[in-house]
């Protein structure tokens, strides 16, 4: 683990000046690990989440007045068109079944002159080491819909509409890619 706590490290100080006196929406918080990481940074921050429990688990130590947590579903956003400045989708697209349709609702709820931050670890290509790990995260019920290598995961995001403005490939149990992306012309 320490390797991804490495990786994660290195991923909070990219997203750190990204969201300075940003307000930011964050899907599949999860436990709020990546949101309270990065809150003194952020104006504010609407970290969400499809689970109850994972949400219940991220308010139990939360102490900012700049986050607040809540059940959303990524694909159905309550909130108005261009809400946000930032919007960080941290480790899910390759979870869920229907990436593009986040991607589209994501689209939506972002400023114009928005930001998304997309990280998400990138399976395909992996040693047999890596796929047991796929397999096991599959047991314990992250299903992997979407397997990509860095390189397809970039061009998936370029296809569904972003400019991939800075990428990197960050070194965890998997590869971590890191993408920040503008909504592209047209």
């Amino acid at each position: 683990m320490r390797k991804d706590a490495a990786a994660y490290e290195q991923m909070y100080e990219l997203l750190r000046p990204v969201v300075r006196h940003k307000t930011v929406l964050e899907l599949a918080t999860g436990t709020g690990l990546i949101a309270k990481n990065i809150v003194t940074s952020a104006a504010h921050i609407d970290a969400t989440d499809a689970s109850p429990e994972m949400i219940a688990e991220a308010k139990r130590d939360n102490q900012s007045a700049k986050l607040h947590f809540s059940v959303q579903d990524m694909f159905h956003l309550p909130s108005a068109d261009e809400s946000f400045d930032v919007v960080i989708v941290a480790n899910a697209l390759h979870i869920v079944p229907e990436p593009e349709t986040a991607l589209s609702e994501i689209r939506r709820v972002l400023k114009e002159d928005g930001i998304l931050v997309a990280p998400t670890f990138t399976h395909a290509g992996n040693d047999f080491r890596g796929k047991g790990k796929a397999f096991f995260m599959k047991l314990a019920g992250f299903p992997l819909h979407s397997k990509w290598t860095s390189h397809e995961y970039l061009a998936f995001l370029r296809e569904n509409g972003w400019t991939v403005q800075k990428s990197a490939v960050l070194k965890a149990s998997f590869p971590l890619t890191y993408a920040e992306c503008v909504k592209s012309e047209g």
